[in-house]
């Protein structure tokens, strides 16, 4: 029922989440620029991240709509709070120092607002759905994802620029522009369904134990049966 809305998270046009490192020939102005605005950045990719594993996890654990509905809320509230704390962090940074940077920043700015604004707009629309009926609930979970997808594929031009470049070069250092990994444990991770003990997550170290533990039996056996 909430697959669909799980599928259209992902190709979305998240700020930084793209980048990967380059060469080291960013000037120290530029730096300093992806330094100012990776800083603010994390915490808010940080929500982002762990909304997309919460929509995620409610997608693959056969929830009744209403638990659905709850949590793809409270997510889509939490995207729409992190794209407009993105938009805020690029517009307090100021331009960058590259060619053609205040356009490029205000680009961005306007694009990540409008996001947070799509992302509102989507918890509405959940809030709305009738959980009673779960024919009519699916459909609109639909008809939600629909949107979703159209978000998270279009309107990423001017942040994709903003990420190309001497100026992506140096938010790529940045750690705070690096993605985080879901803190949520979502279903189906592994870190959710993962074995506490560290022979389940070595399978060598767990049959050394066994053999050991094996050896130890026959060893107090044979003991046991010269004594008597």
């Amino acid at each position: 029922m909430n697959k669909k809305l799980a599928a259209a998270l992902s190709g979305g046009a998240v700020l930084v989440l793209t980048l990967s490192g380059c060469s080291d020939d960013s000037d120290n102005k530029v730096n300093d620029w992806a330094k100012k605005v990776c800083d603010q950045v994390q915490p808010q990719l940080q929500k982002i991240t762990n909304a997309n594993a919460s929509i995620r996890q409610k997608a693959g654990d056969n929830s009744k709509p209403v638990d659905v509905q709850e949590a793809d809320s409270v997510a889509f509230q939490q995207m729409s709070e992190a794209y407009k704390a993105l938009g805020a962090a690029v517009d307090s940074a100021g331009p960058p120092p590259v060619d053609d940077g205040e356009a490029t920043q205000k680009a961005a700015v306007k694009e990540l607002n409008a996001s947070s604004k799509a992302y509102a707009d989507l918890k509405v629309k959940v809030d709305a759905l009738d959980t009673k009926d779960q024919r009519e609930f699916a459909d609109g979970l639909n008809g939600i994802a629909d949107e979703l997808h159209k978000i998270s594929t279009s309107g990423d031009q001017a942040l994709r620029k903003l990420q190309s470049g001497e100026v992506g070069v140096a938010m790529s250092k940045q750690k705070g522009c690096q993605q985080p990994a879901a803190s949520t444990g979502p279903s189906g991770s592994g870190a959710a369904d993962a074995d506490a003990s560290p022979e389940a997550a070595d399978p060598e170290k767990k049959d050394s134990s066994d053999k050991e533990s094996t050896e130890k039996d026959s060893s107090e056996k044979d003991s046991s049966e010269k004594k008597s």
